[in-house]
């Protein structure tokens, strides 16, 4: 599914909004900024632990806005300049390729009658679905 931008940059303007106001934000260099060409939402604070805090503000504003959070491709948390940490997250909008690939593959397996495995560790179908 895509996700709408102008409603993806009001639950960012409101989650700065809230750090602004947040008491154990004072003081803080914590910032969300959008890449709408990239489709990349960079996320920087202070520490591991106020940058996860920015992130759950962000993904409460976004939820509240009725954009879904599994949308998003969260990157390694990395260290940025001035002692601060940030991450990256990417958007995901509709069906990646490769998955998409993979999705047709398997109902075409599936429709010319192979089993197709499920990854499971069960007795009962060897790990195939039938």
């Amino acid at each position: 599914s895509e996700v709408d931008s102008q409603e993806l940059d009001n639950a960012i303007n409101q989650a700065l909004k809230e750090i602004l106001q947040r008491y154990d934000f004072k003081g803080s260099k914590s910032e969300i900024t959008f890449n709408k060409k990239e489709n990349v939402i960079n996320v920087l604070s202070d520490s591991d632990f106020k940058l996860k805090s920015v992130i759950d503000i962000l993904q409460n504003k976004m939820i509240k806005r009725g954009i879904s959070i599994k949308a998003l491709k969260y990157g390694n948390v990395e260290p940025a300049s001035g002692g601060t940490v940030r991450q990256e997250i990417k958007l995901q909008q509709g069906i990646e390729k490769e998955d998409a690939k993979n999705i047709v593959k398997m109902i075409k397996d599936k429709k010319q009658g192979k089993s197709i495995q499920c990854g499971c560790d069960c007795k009962h179908c060897g790990g195939h679905c039938h």
